[in-house]
């Protein structure tokens, strides 16, 4: 860039720097979401993973699971609707689990209990630095918030020591060894508990929460109390096929197992009104199976659920019965039926919390009766390219009717992940979370783009409806450093290299990855971006910015990306470091955000897109030239912090969110402020944190109006703003 234009840019600079000394004025919009049931605009919301439920005669479900963003780990539902959460499972140490019972008094929750890395001090509150303990918080079952001590206080004015005053410590282990309690049950007089990792069951008075008895049982997990007094215990759980015990009420076993059929995983076990004994397969059925008492024994008498679940017919749409890695099942007096399913089952890993939490409840006919969802996590949304109304999440398809109220105008229309026919599927590889979304149209195809949370890496799908109905095929893959793709099968060490499933069968053979030869290491840097061309654009600090050209198509329809066909371009100035670069190929314009000289790095903020953005025209031209050089908000000490975290370019305007959320446009033309967006009364005006390099996309309509699209991590959905401009541009 010549000093005469650089000069230009910094008077622009100026000049708009006084522009942001008058307050962006708040713009008409309407909010509304995806992906969760629930908006909080009254205060409820689904949980973003459910684990483990119970379900007490007149049909209230109590939930578990190791993390919701806000709290929610164990819930309350009845009829559709959210009644509340327990609390005190998240933060200071605390953290939910995988089991839940309860009786006529009492819920008993499985939780665990850390100490911060040693922060939390406090004796009979929190384990010793470098320790972990596993156990057993009882609550009010009329209101899980008030604990139900068993033992006295510590302090009588510590919330902390009170909770602890209620909570029954069963494995004390070290800082990262699992001791979790897997499986919980309860009469009015006795508490069993699955103590998995040391292969027995512990027996508790329900009153004194004093052990009573133990017996010794294979990995044992969840545990289902018969009208009897018997006790159906599912064992083996930490193998690929746990089996099914029966026991007496002196945990005896008895000789009258359940046959399941070879492929079951069962996952959860009840017994309903009838007597017959539920399991929730998560194998390929993808079924709850009913049990009934036969000839002195027990035979599979009947199914609940599509044979196939979700995965079934046109694989990947959801529907009643169709269900999609299940990990709970409960009935009420009535012979209901309560299922919830996570995307993926009750793996240890917190991967099911960015799958999709849903718990339905079935009246005895089979038909649905209510449904709850909390389907998103660490995510974005992303208009698909190919159908109007149609939109894509890391992992899910939504569709749009934008004549409804706000909070309905989304329905779930597919599940991108077939963890069954595409199990090298790099979502089950590499993140906790399936990554932000950019769909592309390319050669007359849709494509989609992950980023994941950190940026690390990109993953590439492509569809083919007609053999895969919803899901996304794994198609393409850049890695960056090595951690992050140590599982991935059949990667070569380092990471930095390209993977392409050049014979189209979606998994990662050894002879379809191209490792980094160029001799310069591409890993790190926060900005990956795929303009309208499919060029795939990363903007990497302080050592400039990457472009790897759209190759076409292979013979099997994988986009490709090569290292011979990568061109690098140095740091403009007036940039230091540079964090995101959005290429506009209509125009030839790139948009540039990151840090100058004048406006430095702060590494106490390093997701930040940077403190100034930078319009370049000509870009393709080997001399581009800046059209304005735009401060953008900064300001650390502010309370919330207020920076940008996330921007993307659409239409006339640039779009940027700070961390709380708010929404700032300008224009792209001229960098002018134009105002900014909020989240409204039908979200309780709330935000969580947006904490990923691309927490924000939009797309206009064909009349003018804006959809923008905001993370919303907080409560397990993404907002979706819809702004029409005064003027039609």
């Amino acid at each position: 860039m010549s000093r005469l234009t650089l000069a230009r840019a910094m008077c622009a600079f100026a000049l708009l720097a006084t522009l942001h000394a008058f307050a962006e004025p708040a713009l008409n919009v309407q909010t509304s979401w995806i992906g969760n049931t629930f908006g909080f605009g009254d205060g409820a919301w689904t949980q973003i993973n459910i684990t483990a439920l119970a379900v007490s005669p007149d049909g209230k479900v109590y939930t578990n699971s190791p993390w919701d963003e806000s709290g929610a780990e164990a819930s309350v539902y009845q009829n559709g609707k959210m009644l509340g959460f327990a609390g005190g499972t998240h933060g200071w140490g605390n953290s939910g689990g995988n089991a839940i019972a309860i009786n006529k008094r009492y819920a008993y929750v499985a939780v665990g209990v850390g100490n911060e890395k040693g922060h939390l001090v406090g004796q009979g509150v929190w384990p010793d630095k470098g320790r972990q303990w596993y156990g057993i918080s009882r609550r009010e079952i009329g209101d899980t918030k008030r604990v139900a001590a068993f033992q006295a206080a510590v302090s009588s004015i510590d919330p902390h020591a009170k909770a602890a005053a209620a909570f029954a410590m069963v494995n004390d282990v070290p800082t990262g060894t699992r001791g979790d309690i897997n499986g919980l049950a309860a009469s009015d007089t006795t508490l069993y508990a699955s103590n998995t990792s040391q292969n027995r069951i512990e027996v508790y008075d329900a009153e004194s929460m004093q052990r009573k008895a133990q017996w010794s049982v294979p990995a044992p997990g969840r545990i289902a109390r018969a009208g009897d007094g018997s006790l159906w215990v599912l064992t083996d759980t930490l193998g690929d096929k746990p089996t099914v015990a029966h026991l007496d009420a002196s945990g005896q076993r008895l000789k009258d197992g359940l046959p399941l059929p070879a492929d079951t995983v069962a996952i959860d076990i009840a017994v309903d009104p009838q007597g017959r004994v539920l399991i929730a397969d998560n194998g390929p059925r993808q079924q709850v199976l009913f049990f009934s008492k036969r000839d002195g024994g027990y035979a599979l008498s009947s199914t609940l659920g599509e044979r196939g679940g979700i995965f079934s017919g046109v694989a990947g749409k959801p529907g009643p019965q169709r269900f999609n890695g299940l990990t709970g099942v409960g009935v009420d007096a009535r012979g209901n039926v309560y299922v919830s399913t996570n995307g993926i089952g009750p793996r240890f890993e917190p991967t099911g919390a960015g799958l999709g939490a849903t718990l339905e409840s079935y009246a005895p006919d089979g038909k649905r009766v209510w449904q709850v969802e909390g389907l998103l996590f660490v995510d974005g949304a992303w208009m698909d390219p190919s159908r109007p109304d149609s939109v894509y999440t890391g992992n899910k398809r939504f569709t749009l009717d934008l004549s409804k109220p706000a909070g309905q105008q989304w329905t779930y229309a597919g599940f991108l992940t077939n963890r069954f026919r595409y199990p090298d599927d790099p979502v089950f590889n590499t993140d906790q979370w399936p990554g932000l979304p950019i769909a592309r149209k390319l050669k007359g195809r849709t494509f989609l783009f992950l980023t994941d949370m950190y940026a690390d890496h990109l993953k590439i799908y492509r569809f083919d409806g007609g053999r895969d109905g919803e899901t996304a095929t794994p198609s393409g893959f850049i890695a960056g450093r090595e951690r992050a793709v140590l599982k991935v099968p059949n990667a070569p060490k380092g990471g930095d290299w390209i993977w392409r499933d050049s014979n189209g069968n979606g998994q990662f053979d050894a002879d379809e990855f191209t490792p980094n030869t160029t001799g310069t290491h591409l890993a790190g840097g926060w900005g990956w971006w795929v303009d309208t061309n499919g060029d795939i654009w990363r903007a990497r600090d302080s050592k400039g910015i990457n472009r790897f050209r759209f190759g076409g198509l292979d013979a099997k329809g994988n986009p490709v990306y090569s290292y011979a066909d990568m061109t690098s371009y140095p740091v403009p100035p007036p940039f230091s470091e540079v964090k995101r670069a959005i290429y506009d190929p209509q125009t030839d314009s790139m948009y540039v955000t990151g840090y100058t000289a004048e406006a430095p790095f702060d590494r106490g903020f390093w997701k930040e897109v940077g403190r100034v953005l930078v319009r370049y025209d000509k870009w393709s031209s080997g001399n581009p030239v800046a059209r304005y050089t735009l401060p953008l908000p900064w300001d650390t000490k502010a309370k919330p912090v207020s920076t940008l975290i996330g921007l993307t370019v659409e239409g006339k305007y640039v779009f940027a969110v700070e961390p709380v959320g708010t929404v700032h446009v300008y224009s792209k033309d001229t960098g002018t402020p134009v105002g900014t967006m909020q989240p409204g009364p039908e979200v309780g005006h709330a935000s969580g944190w947006v904490d990923v390099p691309n927490g924000i996309s939009a797309y206009r309509r064909d009349d003018g109006e804006y959809l923008v699209f905001v993370e919303e991590d907080a409560r397990g959905k993404v907002l979706m703003y819809r702004w029409k401009p005064a003027s039609n541009t």
